[in-house]
């Protein structure tokens, strides 16, 4: 019995089908990816359809209308001057700057905390290697909620005003807080700011400088000297021309301090809790990244007649970095993050202000999509930065 040809037709309609897709793809590819786009499409059409009937059956409905409302919320500690009769809106901005507070002062202590203690950790003295190691371990396994509980109750156990607590001159610990001396915000601190930061930018052009001349030609000048004149004459300037910024002291005045600057109990046990547990994993991260660098090259800047301070700082550590970087960035993503658990210990942050609006309001959707997005600015905003750094001083090859 004779086999009965296909068609010309429709295996020249196959091979064209097939000819019209990109290379490496098949078309039982492209329908499984169509049939998992219209499962996701489903999925999330189904989610906002059972908000939405969620939300009318409790006599709500979705929208951000409820910003303009009146709070009522007492907020503590504020930036921004702040009331109860303010909106939810500037309640939520509130709770954003005191977590971009809390953020930005607890990733600059622990990396110099961190940085501090992984060396340490390499440290040739046994008895200061020892104490690291056992400051590292003791914090890193140790839960975070459980240490800025002990802090927060530590805090509370200070003494009252009248007996707080002189460690230094201008510097009170009490059960109200911590009060240390402040600069008066006034156009003479903006003018030596100004200053030191231009004196900053100058040290660092001419750290690039000197670098591309050594690359050229194989000489580099000194640049600490000029360096430092740069970044303490130029502040120096700024205050001959407009004066020294005044120091405001606190002083004790009934049953309270006044002037200076003052920390919360809330806001010093969460700082302290998130800078200590933080920094024993960067301690981990520094000495991890100094001991990936080759031995030999610590041997190499021996023989060249480098002291122990250069071999650190113009051999180990500009190697180290690019092991370093990458998990550092995510211990400051986690600083961040981990600062979301002062609802524990009552400091209003924005997820503490949040839920007390979900409480309120009942727009719970809304108020998560915010902090959650507010979140995801500052992760990826501290990526960046960081991959910035990275790349800047990542070796190249030449």
């Amino acid at each position: 019995m004779a086999r009965t040809a296909p068609a010309a037709g429709a295996g020249a309609a196959g091979h064209s089908a097939a000819s019209l897709l990109p290379r490496g793809t098949s078309l039982r590819g492209i329908l499984w990816q169509a049939l998992l786009l219209v499962a996701v499409v489903g999925l999330g059409w189904w989610l906002v359809g059972n908000a939405e009937r969620n939300m009318a059956a409790r006599g709500l409905s979705f929208g951000f209308g409820f910003l303009e409302r009146s709070a009522g919320i007492p907020i503590g500690e504020h930036m921004i001057p702040y009331t109860p009769a303010d909106t939810y809106a500037r309640a939520l901005t509130v709770g954003l700057l005191n977590t971009l507070r809390i953020a930005v002062a607890g990733i600059l202590i622990c990396t110099v905390l961190g940085v501090a203690l992984g060396l340490a950790r390499l440290s040739s003295n046994p008895l200061l290697r020892a104490l690291t190691g056992g400051y590292i371990e003791v914090i890193r396994n140790t839960p975070l909620v459980l240490q800025l509980v002990f802090w927060h109750a530590l805090m509370l156990q200070m003494p009252s005003v009248r007996q707080a607590l002189n460690p230094l001159p201008g510097v009170f610990l009490s059960q109200r807080g911590v009060k240390i001396p402040g600069l008066m915000a006034e156009p003479a601190l903006f003018w030596m700011l100004g200053a030191l930061a231009a004196g900053a930018l100058g040290w660092w052009l001419l750290l690039r400088r000197e670098r591309a001349r050594q690359i050229a030609t194989g000489e580099r000048r000194p640049t600490v000297l000029p360096g430092l004149a740069l970044l303490l004459g130029l502040p120096g300037l700024a205050v001959a021309v407009f004066g020294a910024p005044r120091v405001e002291w606190p002083e004790l005045a009934g049953f309270n301090f006044e002037g200076g600057l003052a920390l919360s109990p809330e806001f010093f046990a969460l700082l302290v809790g998130l800078v200590v547990y933080t920094s024993a994993f960067v301690a981990e991260i520094v000495r991890s990244g100094i001991q990936a660098v080759h031995k030999g090259q610590s041997e190499a800047a021996a023989a060249l007649g480098l002291t122990s301070g250069q071999k650190m700082r113009l051999v180990i550590l500009p190697q180290a970095l690019r092991v370093i970087i990458p998990p550092m960035t995510s211990q400051f993503l986690n600083l961040t993050k981990n600062s979301s658990l002062a609802v524990v210990i009552g400091y209003p942050d924005l997820v503490s202000i949040s839920n007390t609006s979900i409480n309120q309001t009942g727009q719970a959707i809304e108020v998560i999509s915010i902090f959650m997005a507010v979140y995801l600015a500052l992760s990826l905003v501290t990526s960046l930065l960081m991959n910035l750094y990275n790349r800047a001083v990542a070796l190249k090859e030449r």
